[in-house]
């Protein structure tokens, strides 16, 4: 097992305990899903999780840090994943609190886009509608 591989297995021993744990390989690293919601990355020896305006400032006050990638352009891009904390990397119990963090952002992330779908399909819905009373309309 090459040292990539055993701190994939790793992480994923750590989120364990959080629900059914899968990776896929991206981006140069790996996603980790739990219960099939994506909420983790990997990136050579670092585990960085799904934050949004809710969690980020347990995670800058933690001393954390942002995932950040350079673009084609040379210009510095950012995701919403923070680092999980050191002392979190120890053990799953300890672990279980930042995941729980994560996995919330991901569910609130995940909500937001099922409603705007949602959204978009009850306006294309509507258009259909419109476009049908017209249609009936002149005949």
């Amino acid at each position: 097992m090459t040292p990539d591989q055993a701190f994939l297995q790793w992480c994923i021993e750590l989120l364990s305990p959080l629900g059914r744990v899968r990776s896929r390989r991206m981006f140069g690293g790996h996603g980790l899903y739990v219960d099939e919601l994506f909420m983790a990355l990997i990136m050579g020896e670092r585990l960085y999780l799904k934050v949004d305006d809710e969690t980020q400032p347990r995670f800058e006050a933690a001393g954390c840090s942002p995932f950040t990638y350079t673009t084609a352009q040379g210009e510095q891009g950012a995701l919403r994943y923070w680092s999980a904390p050191d002392e979190a990397m120890d053990a799953p119990d300890q672990m279980q609190p930042w995941g729980r963090l994560g996995l919330a952002a991901a569910l609130r992330a995940q909500a937001v886009k099922l409603a705007k779908r949602s959204e978009e399909h009850t306006s294309e819905l509507q258009s259909q509608s419109t476009i049908s009373y017209a249609v009936f309309c002149l005949k």
